[in-house]
């Protein structure tokens, strides 16, 4: 059992809870801005209003485009060199949650395990309880895989967001409880004001809309360095991967993305959506367009003009979707919208196994004659949409079903870690929403 950790909150006049929630915040990313405002509601529904939650970022202006500040609700700037801003937030913190998806894997850089891992460390050290909240595990280097076996270990609790993430992690050493749920962004709702948002933003498209959610998988990962070209610059110190050859390739895939917009506007009738799941994912998706045919039949939609809800509604609102992005896949399925991946690490994989539809929708980036067998499995999309859509209904309710048990698991692990007061309150809070009910 940890030591009472609950503090009282002057505003309030009463004893709660400070909750910090440590992920990729501020990053104009759909994903984790849909994850991070569900694990917000989950934290209410469990600890009440007056529980403080603060949320470190190294963007801040972002991360208010979609977080407003309160007396219970604040942001926190931190330093791209993280370590001592980190150590002193959990320090003032009474509970840790992990809330990025791609916690314990560096396919996109490093730096951001390492932070997750160090939040670990630090509330191991302070006697904070940590939780990691439906996370995932991927590919890691020697050196990181030795770094999660011993600082994720010392997590009080990882709830991962499917069996294989589970395994993973039991199969590299980490000898913390494992729980298996479903990812929380199943349980972000969209405005219903967004619901026809797409045909409204661009009212010159076909009836018949097809998305692209791509992502240029030669700028990954990225790598601290001290120096770099300003164009490669992420964020000092960090800098994306660069090389001749990896510019020659990205040209490549982006010439090949060109090719199949242009195939399903002329021989399909379709008007394509290029979907930014990320900002960052802009200067491709940009690439691809200035090298098609068709370009007038095609718009960009990105994170960093549109919020969550309405890049979840678009989604909604597609008729097929090809995508590289994981919360493409999760946002998109309560439609459910038939999709194909074109996947450089384990997530889609994954969902694309629990969905059923692996063997027949996930492709690799690396795979030989990537394009034409792609051609091949969207043509297959369009010709059996209807039993595909079956298929991703039953795998979306069963992830629902899946994913509620997360608020269970935080409902325990606050009862058995955080105090005697948060406690109290948490069964208090309970008790009203059953009856309530």
């Amino acid at each position: 059992m940890r030591p009472n950790a609950v503090k009282k909150n002057t505003e309030s006049n009463r004893e709660s809870p400070k909750v910090l929630l440590v992920g990729y915040n501020g990053a104009n990313n759909t994903g984790a801005e849909a994850k991070l405002l569900a694990i917000i509601d989950d934290v209410r529904a469990v600890l009440g209003s007056e529980a403080l939650i603060t949320i470190p970022t190294l963007n801040e202006c972002n991360l208010r485009r979609y977080i407003k500040e309160g007396p219970n609700l604040r942001i926190a700037p931190i330093p791209s060199v993280y370590f001592f801003a980190i150590r002193r937030l959990v320090k003032e913190h009474d509970l840790i949650v992990l809330t990025e998806g791609s916690t314990y894997m560096d396919t996109w850089t490093s730096a951001l395990l390492w932070a997750y891992l160090w939040a670990t460390r630090c509330a191991h050290g302070m006697g904070k309880p940590c939780l990691a909240y439906a996370v995932d595990s991927g590919t890691l280097s020697s050196f990181n895989l030795r770094q999660v076996r011993r600082e994720a270990s010392k997590t009080d609790l990882i709830i991962a967001r499917n069996q294989e993430a589970a395994d993973s992690l039991r199969s590299w050493g980490v000898t913390s409880p494992i729980e298996v749920t479903a990812d929380n962004a199943f349980d972000f709702l969209p405005d219903p004001a967004d619901g026809d948002l797409l045909r409204r933003l661009w009212p010159e498209a076909k009836a018949s809309v097809v998305g692209l959610a791509m992502v240029d998988f030669y700028r990954w990962p990225v790598h601290v360095q001290p120096w770099g070209r300003k164009e490669d610059c992420y964020r000092w110190p960090y800098y994306f991967s660069r090389s001749a050859e990896r510019d020659k390739a990205a040209d490549e895939l982006a010439a090949g993305y060109a090719g199949l917009a242009d195939r399903l506007i002329e021989e399909s009738g379709k008007s394509v959506a290029l979907f930014c799941m990320e900002e960052l994912d802009e200067p491709f998706a940009r690439r691809v367009q200035g090298k098609m045919c068709n370009p007038g039949a095609t718009r960009i939609f990105s994170a960093r003009d549109y919020n969550a809800s309405q890049m979840t509604a678009m989604l909604r609102s597609l008729d097929l979707l090809v995508t590289s992005r994981y919360h493409a896949c999760v946002l998109s399925l309560a439609a459910p919208v038939p999709q194909v991946a074109v996947g450089h690490d384990l997530r889609l994989r994954n969902i694309y196994g629990e969905l059923g539809i692996r063997d027949d929708y996930f492709l690799d980036h690396s795979s030989p004659d990537l394009f034409r067998t792609l051609d091949e499995r969207v043509g297959r999309l369009l010709a059996n949409s209807t039993q595909v859509k079956e298929v991703l209904g039953r795998g979306f309710r069963d992830h629902v079903a899946r994913s509620l048990r997360n608020r269970e698991l935080l409902r325990t692990f606050v009862d058995n870690h955080v105090g005697s007061a948060a406690k109290t309150h948490s069964r208090e809070v309970s008790t009203s929403v059953e009856v309530a009910a």
